[in-house]
């Protein structure tokens, strides 16, 4: 019999978030209600997603190869749904919505996503 405190991981394919990696997010909820940050990085497999200065713990670090022992601040995962994106040209946190328009040089259909509250496209952040 499994063990009911390992959660079952979603299958690749099905795992798709609202938020994306270097959106700006309003907390929703937690210890940290109200606070604003950084995507660093999304766990869609885990619903889960990773913001800067947010849900910090203390951890207890064992010294190892090349690794000095004491407590460090680490930033916890939050789960997405107490997160809510916010739109880039109206800068209020809004639901997002998705719209199929014709995109590049070949004019293929793509999706991009749109803020609820003011219908204007919301910048994808380039990686660095």
């Amino acid at each position: 019999m499994a063990d009911p405190k390992l959660k079952q991981r979603k299958p690749l394919h099905l795992a798709k978030l609202h938020v994306h990696t270097g959106d700006t997010v309003l907390v929703l909820a937690g210890k940290d209600r109200g606070k604003r940050g950084k995507v660093l990085s999304t766990l869609p497999r885990a619903n889960k997603v990773i913001v800067e200065g947010v849900n910090m713990v203390k951890k207890h670090v064992r010294a190892g190869a090349g690794v000095q022992a004491g407590i460090i601040d680490k930033t916890m995962p939050l789960h997405v749904s107490n997160v809510m994106v916010i739109c880039t040209e109206c800068g209020e946190p809004t639901r997002i919505a998705h719209e199929r328009v014709p995109m590049g040089t070949d004019q293929k259909m793509r999706t991009r996503r749109v803020c609820k509250r003011c219908g204007k496209a919301i910048e994808e952040h380039t990686r660095e």
